[in-house]
């Protein structure tokens, strides 16, 4: 007799078979009832005690949160919300739980509480679905690319660049800080481990896009890290992105693979994870129920994922959007709270909200941005103002997908360079890939979180991730 899941015993109709089952209480009604759970499924398996011929020793070992095994036969249930339940035979305690000292007891908990206990949340209904969602979109999106040839890279976590030239990095050291060498004043890192001052990456695309101009079609599906102090919903220190890039691909065909894959690994979270999308559903449902009217989604969860997996995305240049939007008011009440005052300015959230859910009613991608609010590498268009990049934009977040073509031109990337004052010799090997064999080669990134977020409903970041790292924060 093998062990089996709660979700095999309650999708079974094997009845009058005998079965072990393992997992931890959720509830224990009436010395009686054990709602068991093991993680498999959002839902419990009801095992049934025959509490009169039980040891009452045992009885009060069976709290919240002790790990059982119960070896019992599977029935058709005689209550109401289970087709099937176990007759328990046997009921072994693994692992006690003191009901006056386990903080996850069988009542509703903050999120913020429920961050303080990060070790414990998935034994909560909300987080075990939100944490099997994001193990089926990493399964699909290591899925959607393999069936479509690409080869999948490890970019490194230690680098020596910055990719986005942002400059907020952590920095990676083996020296001792309070006595470190010091040579004409500043620190002296050549008598660091790698012989030079080192960060944790905040993007593996460099490294991609080496890979890619030699094998074609590569991805990274990896951590990130940002030193940026925001202490806010949408950031984390420490995050995973998926970074493709391809070869001979131009802008088009960089928002057809965007698309394609978006719809993709939504379509099989849909397929594969109904039970937990209809659950945070009824979560976000009465979440929305408590807010002022004006501040309510128009979309319940499904339809935000329908509402991308069944419409064609809208493909709109920056300069387009921007020519809407100062002629365009987000309600009849008032004009948006911030006003772009001119061609060139960077869009808030707001904005990028508005184009989807009330103008275009679709999915959209924006393209074509000016050259002085992008990065780098970037390929510049003829007019000299704008690249070749693009932003895709969904209904309740935003923007949650960055790409371009990247400069393939060896002069126009060292131009770049130059004006923003990125050393040379420090990404002397990016440049060589458009010195030796140079060609057209676009890729677009996507924040894990960001889209685990989307798929979800939960509003903050650090509800979608097991352990997340914020300013001031490094716990567990």
């Amino acid at each position: 007799m093998k062990q089996q899941t709660v979700l095999e015993l309650l999708n079974s109709e094997d009845f009058q078979q005998d079965v072990i089952v393992k997992g931890w209480v959720r509830t224990f009604r009436a010395n009686r009832f054990i709602a068991l759970n093991d993680g498999s499924t959002i839902n419990n398996i009801q095992c049934v005690v025959d509490f009169e011929n039980t040891d009452e020793a045992l009885l009060r070992r069976i709290t919240t949160g002790a790990a059982l095994e119960i070896h019992g036969t599977l029935v058709e249930s005689q209550g109401k919300g289970q087709k099937v339940e176990v007759q328990a035979k046997e009921v072994i305690v693994h692992g006690d739980s003191n009901p006056d000292e386990y903080p996850i007891q069988p009542k509703r908990h903050s999120f913020e509480f429920l961050r303080d206990n990060a070790h414990l949340r998935t034994r909560t209904n909300t987080f075990s679905a939100v944490m099997r969602v994001r193990s089926t979109l990493a399964f699909a999106i290591h899925q959607y690319f393999n069936s479509n040839g690409f080869y999948y890279m490890h970019t490194p976590i230690i680098t020596g660049s910055d990719a986005e030239g942002a400059g907020e990095m952590f920095r990676v050291t083996s020296l001792d800080m309070k006595n470190p060498p010091i040579k004409d004043g500043d620190i002296d890192h050549s008598e660091d481990f790698f012989g030079k001052e080192t960060n944790l990456t905040v993007s593996g695309q460099l490294e991609a896009e080496t890979y890619a101009m030699s094998m074609g079609k590569v991805y990274t599906f990896g951590p990130t890290f940002r030193a940026e102090n925001s202490n806010t919903s949408r950031h984390l220190a420490e995050f995973w992105m998926i970074e493709p890039e391809v070869a001979f691909m131009e802008l088009d065909g960089n928002m057809d693979l965007a698309e394609d894959f978006m719809k993709y690994v939504l379509s099989y979270v849909l397929e594969h994870n109904r039970e937990d999308l209809e659950f945070l559903e009824q979560r976000l449902l009465q979440e929305e129920k408590s807010k002022p009217q004006n501040e309510r989604s128009d979309m319940t969860l499904t339809e935000k994922l329908r509402f991308v997996i069944d419409n064609n995305f809208k493909r709109v240049s920056y300069t387009e959007a921007v020519e809407i939007l100062r002629n365009s008011k987000p309600n009849k009440k008032k004009k948006f709270d911030y006003i772009i005052e001119e061609w060139g300015a960077d869009l808030q959230s707001e904005h990028e909200r508005f184009l989807v859910e009330k103008h275009f009613k679709c999915p959209v991608i924006l393209f074509d941005y000016p050259a002085n609010i992008k990065a780098f590498y970037m390929r510049l268009n003829d007019d000299g103002k704008t690249v070749r990049a693009m932003d895709i934009l969904f209904p309740g977040i935003g923007e949650i997908v960055g790409g371009s073509q990247r400069e393939e031109r060896y002069e126009v990337l060292k131009e770049k360079m130059a004006a923003l004052d990125i050393p040379e010799e420090e990404l002397w090997w990016y440049l060589d890939l458009r010195k030796y064999g140079t060609a057209v080669h676009s890729g677009f990134g996507l924040g894990f979180e960001r889209l685990v977020m989307f798929a979800t409903g939960m509003g903050n970041i650090r509800d979608v991730i097991p352990y997340p790292r914020t300013p001031q924060n490094a716990e567990f």
